[in-house]
């Protein structure tokens, strides 16, 4: 197993960093772990925090240069597809500028680290069309998050030296507890557990509900990045993976299994605000690479995961002050 003595992440307080924060920790218990957070408030339990936007470039080289890491991971993002229209600026700045300024920091400072930068499967777009996308598919990006992230990985490949090592991982739908109600599987679990609650009336809206879509645990997709992060050596100085379950899942079908949960009934609204323009039917990810070269296999069935996330809002709705 490779070994990390100095790690820097980004994105650390969002879904997907709270849990790979403390996965990091128990597999890398002698690693000095350090955090880039907007502020105070985005601070990670036992890791240095650097408090500095990422689209601040003099606070990003001096976050590097005095950390030092010789590994960087690459969470922080503007990561909802569906609110992107009218922050369509922001999205750019985070994940394009706040990208460029990262590899530059890294290639000034550390040029000879590990950098795992996390994109997504969005990036493949129109070519969803053409069926499972793979790792060499033709990246067609129909989204204003989908073509930031998209060039974020060009920012990358082009600016980090030869000396280094860039991981790119590009996973598809995941969630979990705790991700919030902008996606698609928590905003269902959230209204349900709400009209349980008797705090709504029975009536969930929802978008397109004949879209299929390839979705992962946030779990097993944690246990993904650690298996490369610990078996980089075996990978070319540039890599890419994606991280897919392989399967398409109708989300109306997804629907209906918390609807089956659920404890009170309730009509199912169609919202046209909640489609989006750049929609495409099908989207499913091809990981036969990582399944080949580290063994991995999802643990969790969709389905696990569906009723977890309606498990989660009704504890937490019920935590909640009224």
């Amino acid at each position: 197993m490779l070994s990390y003595a100095r790690i820097l992440m980004t994105g650390a307080s969002g879904f997907v960093g709270r849990r790979l924060a403390p996965a990091l920790q128990a597999a890398y218990p002698a690693a000095a772990l350090a955090a880039i957070a907007h502020g105070p408030s985005d601070t990670c339990p036992a890791w240095t925090t650097f408090c500095v936007d990422l689209a601040d470039a003099d606070g990003i080289n001096e976050a590097v240069r005095s950390w030092r890491p010789n590994l960087v991971i690459h969470l922080a993002a503007q990561s909802s597809v569906g609110q992107e229209a009218e922050l369509a600026e922001a999205t750019w700045r985070i994940n394009s500028v706040g990208a460029l300024n990262l590899a530059c920091a890294i290639a000034r400072a550390v040029p000879g680290s590990m950098v795992f930068n996390v994109s997504t499967g969005e990036v493949y777009g129109s070519s969803f069309l053409n069926g499972p996308a793979s790792e060499t598919t033709p990246l067609s990006p129909r989204s204003v998050y989908a073509r930031s992230k998209a060039a974020a990985e060009a920012i990358f490949e082009d600016v980090l030296p030869p000396e280094s090592h860039l991981v790119t991982v590009r996973p598809l739908n995941h969630t979990g507890a705790g991700q919030d109600e902008r996606f698609v599987l928590p905003s269902f679990a959230a209204q349900i557990a709400r009209i349980e609650a008797g705090l709504a009336p029975p009536k969930l809206q929802a978008g397109n509900l004949n879209v299929e879509r390839d979705f992962l645990d946030v779990r097993d997709v944690i246990d993904a990045y650690l298996l490369i992060l610990a078996g980089t050596e075996a990978l070319p100085r540039r890599a890419v993976l994606n991280v897919a379950s392989g399967q398409a899942r109708r989300i109306g079908d997804l629907l209906d299994v918390m609807v089956a949960a659920s404890t009170r009934s309730f009509e199912v609204e169609i919202d046209p605000a909640r489609f989006r323009p750049a929609e495409i039917p099908r989207a499913v990810g091809d990981s036969a690479a990582l399944r080949r070269r580290f063994g991995w296999v999802p643990k969790h069935s969709v389905d696990e995961l569906v009723v977890g996330l309606l498990t989660y809002w009704r504890a937490r709705i019920s935590a909640e002050p009224i």
